[in-house]
């Protein structure tokens, strides 16, 4: 199987007005998504950001927990920031992944609506990591702008409840789809449930 890449993009994006904008990084969204990459297996965790000094500060945050402070106090978090590569264009991404896997990957993007004939399903987009790596592009803010549409090879279906609302975190949205393309059932050794109490077979 080939590797598998997120990419977390802060410009083009819009805002609740359709207006494009540059969002700002959150700490949460470099540390939550690492942690679900790490989880799931992801190959690299890409935060696209055009400002120097928003990336400087994201550099310090990731070298703080790559310290020696960082480690001794969470060391499991610094085997997830591991996975963040900061990048001030998408482009760059692109070079990365090609270099690292020798072929160019399938940019597949997210959205809250539908994108017709450009849509993949879950299954498509496993049967084709045997073939070649995917990047998994999300926008922050309210999205990605419709510039990016022409960018990307496909789409991945918009994440539906019971409920009509939809308005996920950024950071809910890659749990899900990553749980949805990679989540396994627990091990039979882990499925007890208090003392007294186990999960049988039949």
């Amino acid at each position: 199987m080939k590797g598998f890449y997120v990419g977390l993009i802060h410009y083009p994006v819009i805002n609740r007005k359709k207006e494009i904008i540059v969002s700002s990084v959150t700490n949460l969204d470099l540390h939550d998504i690492a942690r679900a990459g790490r989880t799931y297996g992801v190959a690299g965790y890409f935060v696209i950001h055009p400002s120097q000094d928003q990336q400087a500060l994201n550099r310090r945050i990731v070298r703080h927990w790559e310290g020696r402070y960082g480690t001794d106090m969470n060391p499991t978090r610094k085997d997830a920031l591991s996975l963040v590569r900061l990048a001030f264009g998408f482009e760059e991404t692109l070079e990365a992944i090609e270099k690292e896997e020798g072929q160019k990957p399938l940019v597949i993007g997210t959205h809250a609506k539908p994108m017709g004939d450009k849509d993949f399903s879950l299954n498509q987009i496993k049967e084709l990591l045997r073939l070649q790596p995917v990047y998994l592009v999300f926008g922050t803010a309210y999205g990605l702008d419709e510039s990016w549409t022409s960018r990307m090879d496909g789409f991945l279906p918009p994440i539906y409840g019971p409920s009509d609302y939809n308005h996920l975190s950024v950071r809910s949205a890659v749990s899900i789809y990553l749980d949805r393309l990679f989540g396994q059932d627990a091990p039979a050794s882990v499925l007890t449930k208090g003392p007294g109490f186990a999960i049988s077979d039949g």
